[in-house]
C-alpha cells in the first residue's frame, strides 16, 4: 500500500479522510461496500496531512467490534496500524460486499466520488436484486394464464424460431414455461408486459413550442404492440426527404435513423423501472426528439460509461431483453448505446446526448434545423425531377418541399412561408390532389399531410 500516495492524491470514490474514529468510520465503510470497496484513513485531516490517533493495546479490536455490531450484514473490515511523519494512523480497507445492500444502523449509503449517499428505498430494492441475481421481470403475478393474448405470444415464438436463437418444439405453455417467462403456471410481469394488459403506457407527443402541442397518443398497448404503434407515430412526425445515389433509384433518408428510433424505444420498454408507473413519455419536436424513461441507470453505471464503447451493461429487466433478443431486436446485451453511436456516423446533422433527471433518465436526439430557404429546395434533383414530370409550377412545388419538411404545416403557415394568399393555396392543393400528389390523412385537426408519387408509393 502507498500511503503516501494516497494522502497526497486526496478523496474520491475509493478513499476517505477521517481526523478520529467515530460513526462517520463506519457510514463511509458501509458506503464503500455498497460501491467498489475503498479504505478510510483515520488520523489524517481533509487535505490528507497526519494529524495521528491514540493507539491503545485493545484500541483496534474495539474499532472492529465497533463496525461489526452496527452493520448488518455485518462487514469485518481490514485494519492496518502505520506511522506517517511520526502519527500512528489506522487504515480502514473493505472490499464490495456480495451480499448487498449492507447498512449501518438500519440505513443504507452508497458512494459517489468522494462523499457518502443515503439510498432511497428503490436504489435499495434494485441493489438487492443485483446481489441476488434477480430480474425484477421475473416476478410473478396472481394472474390467469387467460389474461394473455395467445395470438401475440404465438407470434413470440414464431419470431424467436425464425431469428433461429433458439429452437423451440414443444407447445406454448412448455415453451414459455422454458424462456421463465411462465413460473409455476402463473404469468411473470415481463409475461404481461408482453402479451397482456399491464397498466404501463407510453405517451408521445408532437409539440411546436415546450407548451404547444399539435397531436399526441396514449398506447396502453402489450408490448408487442406498443412498439410497432409508438413507430409509427414518429414516423408521422418526422420529416422524410429523397436523394439519387448514382442510379435510377431514389434514396429516401428520414429526419432520424429509424434504427436509431427502434433501438431507443426498445431502450426505453427494457430497462425503465417497472416500479414506477409513470409513463414513457417521448417528445417530438421540429429539431428535436427527447425520450425520458421511469428509473435511474441500473447498476453501477454512470454516464460517463455509456459514452464509452467498452462499457459492461446491467440489466433491471432480464426477461424483457432475453425476449426481444430472442426475436433479432436486440443484437446483443448491453451494446445499445453503441450501436446508437454507429448509426449516427451517417447523420453528423444530429448530436445525441443522455442524462439522468430526479429518478429519471433522459435520451435527446437533436437535429440542426433545417433552413427555412425554399429557394435552395428547388435546385434539388429531385424537386427538378418532380417539376419536369408532373408540370408543377414553382408555388406547386413549394408547397411540396414544405409538406415535406413539415406534415402537420397548415394552409395558413403555407401562405405565410410561400408568400400567396391562402385561397391560392387552397387552388394549388386542390391541383396537387387532382394530380395524385398530395393526400389529406385525418381529420383538419390532428391529421397530416402526405405526398404519394404515383406508382411509387413514396411518402414525405
Amino acid at each position: 500500500m502507498d500511503i503516501v500516495k494516497l494522502l497526497k492524491n486526496g478523496e474520491s470514490e475509493t478513499v476517505e479522510f477521517k481526523n478520529a474514529f467515530g460513526k462517520e468510520v463506519t457510514i463511509s465503510l458501509v458506503a464503500f461496500a455498497n460501491t467498489e470497496g475503498g479504505k478510510v484513513i483515520v488520523g489524517v485531516n481533509n487535505a490528507g496531512k497526519p494529524t495521528g490517533v491514540d493507539v491503545g493495546q485493545e484500541t483496534v479490536q474495539r474499532y472492529f467490534n465497533e463496525i461489526k455490531v452496527s452493520t448488518y450484514p455485518q462487514i469485518l473490515p481490514h485494519i492496518t496500524s502505520l506511522t506517517i511523519e511520526g502519527k500512528h494512523i489506522l487504515v480502514f480497507e473493505i472490499n464490495e460486499y456480495p451480499m448487498k445492500p449492507v447498512s449501518f444502523k438500519n440505513r443504507y449509503y452508497k458512494r459517489v466520488k468522494n462523499s457518502n449517499h443515503l439510498l432511497s428505498l428503490d436504489e435499495i430494492v434494485d441493489m438487492q436484486q443485483q446481489s441476488l441475481n434477480i430480474s425484477y421481470d421475473a416476478y410473478p403475478l396472481n394472474e390467469n394464464l387467460k389474461s394473455l393474448e395467445e395470438a401475440l405470444m404465438v407470434k413470440f415464438i414464431e419470431n424467436a424460431t425464425s431469428a433461429g436463437r433458439v429452437h423451440l418444439q414443444d407447445d406454448l405453455l412448455t415453451n414459455l414455461t422454458k424462456l421463465k417467462i411462465i413460473q409455476n403456471g402463473k404469468p411473470t410481469l415481463a409475461a404481461m408486459l408482453l402479451f397482456g394488459n399491464h397498466g404501463y403506457s407510453i405517451h408521445i407527443g408532437r409539440f411546436k413550442a415546450a407548451d404547444t402541442i399539435i397531436d399526441d397518443l396514449l398506447i396502453k398497448a402489450p408490448l408487442l404492440k406498443a412498439l410497432g404503434e409508438a413507430e409509427i407515430f414518429i414516423k408521422k412526425h418526422i420529416n422524410l426527404s429523397y436523394a439519387f445515389d448514382g442510379s435510377l433509384q431514389r434514396k429516401e433518408r428520414w429526419q432520424y435513423p429509424l434504427e436509431t428510433i427502434r433501438e431507443l424505444l426498445l431502450n426505453a420498454v427494457v430497462h425503465r423501472d417497472y416500479k414506477n408507473s409513470s409513463d414513457i413519455v417521448i417528445k417530438i419536436f421540429d429539431d428535436r426528439i427527447l425520450f425520458t424513461n421511469p428509473g435511474r441507470i441500473y447498476g453501477n453505471l454512470t454516464i460517463e460509461d455509456l459514452k464509452r464503447d467498452d462499457y459492461v451493461s446491467s440489466i433491471r429487466n432480464k426477461l424483457l431483453a432475453e425476449a426481444f433478443y430472442l426475436m433479432g431486436d436486440i443484437e446483443k446485451y448491453g451494446t445499445g448505446f453503441v450501436r446508437i453511436r454507429e448509426m449516427l456516423k451517417d447523420y453528423p446533422e444530429i448530436s445525441f446526448s443522455i442524462e439522468e433527471i430526479g429518478d429519471f433518465f433522459r435520451i435527446e436526439l437533436a437535429h440542426q434545423p433545417i433552413p427555412d430557404n425554399l429557394e435552395k429546395d428547388l435546385q434539388s434533383d429531385l424537386e427538378k425531377d418532380l417539376q419536369n414530370r408532373f408540370g408543377l409550377t414553382d408555388n406547386q412545388l413549394k408547397i411540396l418541399v414544405t409538406v415535406r419538411q413539415d406534415r402537420a404545416v397548415t394552409q395558413q403557415r403555407l401562405s405565410e412561408l410561400i408568400g400567396i394568399t391562402s385561397k391560392n393555396i387552397r387552388l394549388n392543393m386542390k391541383k396537387l390532389k387532382g394530380k395524385g400528389l398530395l393526400k389529406r390523412i385525418g381529420p383538419d385537426k390532428g391529421g397530416y399531410w402526405k405526398i404519394t408519387l404515383p406508382n411509387e408509393k413514396l411518402e414525405a
